[in-house]
C-alpha cells in the first residue's frame, strides 16, 4: 500500500497539508488483503502521479530502524556499530549520506515520539504517517488514533487507510467519511471508491465529484471511470481533468474515446502523452495508427516501430506481434520471427497463428502444427483453421474436415466456407449449403460467390445474382464477372461495362480481359483496352497474352510480340504457338517454327496442322502431308477444314495418277 504525501519537520500551519495524503497500490486487492479500494485501469497498474510521495514503503521496525543507523549525533571517532560496513577508502560518498539520511530521520521520529508522548496531536499525526509509511501498523496506529481524535483531517484520512489495510473496511470508512467531511479531497476519493465497491454509485459519485472538484486527480478519474460505466457523456470532461494532471491511465482513456468518435489527430496526442509516461496499450494504440498513416506516409513507419517495441518491452504481446508483421513487411523475416515467438509464448494467439504460418510457408509441417495448435490454446479459431488448411495440404482430408468444423462450429466464417466445399467436393449438396449460408451471412464474401455458384447451378439465376451482387459490393472480383457476364448477354453493354470494371477492380484477370475485349469492340476507347489487356496479360491471363502479341506485331514490335506469344505458348495456349511460329517463320528460323506449329497442331489447332500440311507438301512428304490434313479436317474450324480437305482431294489425285 503505498500512501502518498509528504513528511518531515514543517510549520504547525503546514501540518494539516503535509499529510493530508491518499493510498494508492500497485497491488490488485486480491494479492494484497486490506489493499484500498482499486482504481478501474482496465487492467493496468496506474503509478502514482509524480510529486505525490515515495515509491514504496520499508517494511522495518522502529529498533530496527535505530539499531541500523545508531544514535544520531555520533562524534567523529567514535567506534562504528557492530556489523557495519566500512568503505576501505573511508570515504564512499553515497555510504556516508545513506547513513545521514538515515540518522535524521531517527531523530526526527524520536523528536515527534517525545512530542507524540506529551499530548501534542500534531506530532502524533506526523509520526503515525511515518509508521504507516514504513508499515509498522501496530505501532501507528494510537499515534493515528489520538491525532484523529483531536480533529486532524490528515490524521483521519491515514487512519482510514491503516484500518482498510488491517480489513477493518466499515471502521475505514468512517474515518475517510470524517475527513472527507472536513474537506480532505484523498478521503472523499478513497470514500468514494469503497462506495463504489458496495455498489452504492450515488454516494461513490458525490464523494469523488467532491475529490475532482478539489483538484485530485485520482478522483477525477475515478469519476470519470464510473461515468463511462453508466454510459454518461460527461465521462470525458473527468478524464481529460485527470489526465491534464498527469494521470496515464486517464489519458489512455480519453484517447480511446477521442479515437471511437472519429478524432484521431485527438487521439494520437492523448496517446502520446499516456505512452510517454510507459502506458502500453496507449504505446500499441500509437503504433497501430501511425502505421495507418504510414499507407501515405512511409516516414511514420519506422516511429510506429519505435512505439511497438517499447510497447512490447512493458509486458505487451500484441504489440510485439504487430511488431514482428511490422518487420516482415520489411523483409526482416527472421526478427518478425523473434517478435511473434515473444509473443505468442505470452499468449498472443495472432502471433502463434503468424508462426505457424511462416513454418507452414518452408514446408515445416510439424513445426507449423505446433504453432497452429498453440493459437488455438490461446483461444484464437484461426489456429483449428489453419490446422484444417495444412492438413488438407498434406493430403489428410479426414482430418482437415474435423479441424474446419471444429473452427465453424466456433463461429469462423472462413472455416464455414471451407467445410461447405468440403461437403459440396463430397457430393453432398444438402449438407453444404447451410455452411455457405452461415459463412455468407457472417460476412464471408468468398462464402457469398459459393452460394451464388450453387444457386447458379441449380437454375436459380435470381438467387444466384443476388449472392454474387452481395459478394461484389464486398470486393468480390470473381461475384462481379458473373454479373458482368449476365448484363453482356442481356444486352446492356453500360452496365457489362461498370461490372467488368469493377470485376477487374477486384482481382479478376478474366474480368480484365472481357472489359479491354469489350472495349476493342466499341473501337473508341484503344488506350485503356490495351491497359485492361496488359493488366490481364500481366496476371497470367494467356488470351489476353496473345491480345498483346497481335497488338504489338501490328505496330511492328516484333520482339515486344514475341515475348508476349512465348509467354502465352509455354502457359499452354495453342494460339500463341501458332502465332510464334508464324512469326519465327518470316524472321527465317523454319526449324524452330516447325517445333511451335507441332505444338500448337497436338494441342487441336487445325490452322497449325494445314500450316504442317503444307511445309510437308513443300519437302516432298505426301504421307505426311496426308496426316496432317486429316487432323487440320477434325480440328476445324470450317474454313480451315474445307481448305485441308481440298488439299487432301488434291493429295489423292496426284497419288493415284
Amino acid at each position: 500500500m503505498r500512501l502518498i504525501g509528504k513528511s518531515g519537520a514543517k510549520p504547525a500551519a503546514a501540518a494539516e497539508a503535509d499529510t493530508d495524503a491518499w493510498a494508492e497500490s500497485t497491488e490488485s486487492p486480491e494479492h494484497r488483503p486490506g489493499a484500498l479500494p482499486a482504481q478501474r485501469t482496465s487492467g493496468l497498474s496506474e503509478r502514482p502521479t509524480p510529486g505525490y510521495g515515495p515509491d514504496s514503503l520499508v517494511h522495518v521496525s522502529t529498533r530496527q530502524f535505530a539499531a541500523a543507523v545508531g544514535a544520531y549525533g555520533e562524534r567523529p571517532g567514535d567506534e562504528p556499530a557492530a556489523g557495519a560496513a566500512l568503505d576501505p577508502t573511508g570515504l564512499d560518498p553515497t555510504s556516508f549520506e545513506t547513513a545521514l539520511a538515515a540518522r535524521e530521520s531517527a531523530a526526527l521520529e524520536a523528536r515527534h515520539r517525545q512530542a507524540a508522548d506529551g499530548g501534542d496531536p500534531d506530532a502524533a499525526g506526523r509520526l503515525g504517517t511515518l509508521l504507516l509509511r514504513r508499515g509498522d501498523l501496530e505501532d501507528a496506529e494510537p499515534y493515528l488514533r489520538a491525532a484523529a481524535a483531536a480533529g486532524l483531517r490528515a490524521a483521519a484520512n491515514n487512519l482510514g487507510v491503516l484500518l482498510h489495510q488491517q480489513g477493518h473496511r466499515a471502521e475505514a470508512g468512517q474515518w475517510w467519511r470524517q475527513a472527507a467531511v472536513a474537506g480532505s479531497a484523498p478521503a472523499a476519493h478513497a470514500l468514494g471508491l469503497q462506495l463504489r465497491d458496495q455498489g452504492e454509485e450515488e454516494a461513490a459519485e458525490y464523494w469523488l465529484h467532491f475529490a475532482a472538484d478539489h483538484g485530485h486527480p485520482l478522483g477525477a478519474y475515478a469519476l470519470g471511470d464510473l461515468m463511462e460505466h453508466r454510459r454518461d457523456v460527461r465521462a470525458e470532461r473527468w478524464f481529460k481533468v485527470s489526465a491534464d494532471a498527469g494521470h496515464r491511465e486517464a489519458s489512455y482513456r480519453l484517447a480511446r474515446m477521442r479515437e471511437a468518435a472519429g478524432d484521431k489527430d485527438t487521439a494520437e496526442a492523448w496517446y502520446r502523452t499516456a505512452a510517454a509516461r510507459s502506458h502500453a496499450r496507449a504505446a500499441l494504440r500509437l503504433g497501430v495508427l501511425l502505421e495507418e498513416r504510414a499507407r501515405t506516409d512511409q516516414s511514420l513507419l519506422e516511429e510506429a516501430a519505435r512505439w511497438y517495441r517499447q510497447a512490447a518491452q512493458n509486458g505487451e504481446p500484441r504489440a510485439a506481434c504487430a511488431l514482428g508483421f511490422l518487420l516482415r513487411d520489411s523483409g526482416d523475416v527472421a526478427a518478425a520471427a523473434e517478435w511473434w515467438q515473444e509473443a505468442a509464448e505470452a499468449g498472443d494467439g495472432n502471433a502463434a497463428n503468424a508462426l505457424g504460418a511462416l513454418h507452414a510457408s518452408r514446408g515445416e509441417a510439424k513445426e507449423a502444427e505446433r504453432w497452429y495448435r498453440a493459437a488455438l490454446d490461446a483461444g484464437d479459431q484461426n489456429g483449428a483453421f489453419n490446422l484444417g488448411l495444412l492438413c488438407a495440404g498434406t493430403g489428410r482430408e479426414q482430418q482437415a474436415e474435423q479441424w474446419y468444423r471444429r473452427a465453424a462450429y466456433a463461429g469462423h466464417r472462413e472455416a464455414c466456407n471451407a467445410l461447405a466445399v468440403v461437403l459440396l467436393h463430397r457430393g453432398d449438396e444438402s449438407g453444404a449449403e447451410p455452411w455457405f449460408s452461415k459463412a455468407a451471412e457472417a460476412g464471408s464474401v468468398d462464402g457469398a460467390f459459393n452460394l451464388g455458384v450453387l444457386h447458379a447451378g441449380r437454375g436459380e439465376q435470381r438467387q444466384a445474382q443476388e449472392w454474387y451482387a452481395r459478394a461484389a459490393a464486398e470486393g468480390h472480383g470473381e461475384a462481379a464477372l458473373q454479373l458482368a457476364v449476365a448484363q453482356e448477354q442481356r444486352g446492356n453493354l453500360a452496365g457489362a461495362l461498370e461490372r467488368y470494371r469493377q470485376a477487374a477492380a477486384g482481382g479478376s484477370a478474366e474480368g480484365a480481359f472481357r472489359l479491354a475485349s469489350l472495349l476493342d469492340r466499341r473501337g473508341d476507347a484503344d488506350a485503356e483496352a490495351e491497359h485492361w489487356y496488359a493488366l490481364a496479360a500481366d496476371a497470367g491471363h494467356r488470351r489476353a497474352q496473345v491480345r498483346m502479341g497481335v497488338r504489338a506485331a501490328d505496330r511492328g514490335a516484333l520482339e515486344i510480340a514475341e515475348s508476349w506469344y512465348r509467354r502465352a505458348a509455354e502457359a499452354g495456349s495453342r494460339s500463341a504457338a501458332f502465332n510464334l511460329g508464324l512469326l519465327l517463320a518470316r524472321q527465317d528460323s523454319e526449324a524452330e517454327a516447325m517445333l511451335w506449329y507441332t505444338r500448337a497442331a497436338d494441342a487441336g489447332h487445325g490452322r497449325a496442322a494445314l500450316r504442317l500440311a503444307l511445309l510437308a507438301l513443300r519437302r516432298g512428304e505426301p504421307v505426311q502431308a496426308e496426316n496432317w490434313c486429316r487432323r487440320a479436317i477434325d480440328y476445324g474450324p470450317a474454313e480451315v477444314a474445307e481448305r485441308a480437305g481440298r488439299l487432301l482431294g488434291a493429295l489423292h489425285a496426284e497419288l493415284s495418277a
